[in-house]
């Protein structure tokens, strides 16, 4: 009882010495239009959740690059809209968000199935490490957050990992709530994954990002990415796979634009 008064109290004193200006915030939620369909209340309650992430999150800029407190909260804002009903604990474990201005190069010493190594170079616009940092690529974010692009957000994307990882390395299945039971999940995402995949090698035309058909890792990330920016097509083309992200984000993004 005394543990739960004291944490809504250190709360409530966060809340008021690092609080995000009303106009600011308005701005924030008339501009970027994948807020709309949140309710009022559900938008106060994501403007403190935000708050409470900033405070508890080390952001950091790469290259001399300029990161701004609009720049922090703009990513924190995007960051919680996936934990909005699930709660902070979801993002516990880890502390730091790099911020480089574009894209990056990530250098490692890849091992075949024969043993080989190999020195790897990739170009990446993020990265999600268990147990490390979340790694973004400014532009393309901002890109991506000035208009909806359906099924591109690089925020979400690198969050959504952060939440697969909860129970151990992404894998697409995250931990799912009490009510919620992995068969119908796993069918979902498993049927989902195995058309795409099968569209992306015969070439034919991929219903959603082909980048999805890499692992189911990247599909679970891809497919919450289409939840938020563009749920009328995730429910057209993978209904069951929509209905299972409902069930874990605790929301629905489609019915709250209609």
């Amino acid at each position: 009882m005394i543990f739960n008064w004291l944490k809504d109290w250190q709360t409530q004193r966060i809340l008021k010495r690092y609080p995000i200006s009303h106009a600011f915030w308005h701005q924030l939620m008339t501009d970027h239009r994948i807020f709309d369909h949140l309710t009022p209340l559900q938008k106060v309650q994501l403007r403190e959740l935000t708050i409470l992430f900033t405070h508890q999150k080390n952001f950091s800029a790469s290259n001399d690059f300029s990161l701004s407190r609009p720049m922090t909260l703009t990513i924190s804002a995007y960051a919680c809209l996936l934990i909005l009903e699930l709660g902070l604990e979801y993002y516990q474990g880890w502390h730091d968000i790099v911020v480089y201005p574009s894209a990056f190069f990530v250098e490692r010493d890849e091992i075949d199935q024969w043993g080989v190594v190999s020195h790897q170079q990739e170009v990446l616009e993020g990265e999600a490490w268990l147990n490390g940092p979340v790694v973004l690529d400014w532009q393309s974010f901002k890109a991506e957050s000035d208009q909806i692009k359906p099924g591109h957000n690089l925020v979400l994307h690198e969050f959504s990992h952060k939440l697969d990882m909860l129970n151990g390395r992404a894998n697409g299945m995250p931990p799912l709530h009490n009510k919620m039971t992995r068969e119908p999940w796993t069918q979902a995402f498993s049927q989902a994954f195995e058309r795409l995949q099968h569209q992306v090698e015969h070439g034919h035309h991929a219903v959603i990002n082909s980048y999805a058909a890499t692992d189911p890792a990247e599909f679970f990330a891809v497919c919450t990415e289409y939840f938020f920016t563009a749920p009328n097509l995730l429910i057209h083309h993978f209904p069951a796979v929509y209905q299972q992200l409902v069930l874990f984000y605790q929301q629905d993004p489609n019915a709250q634009r209609i």
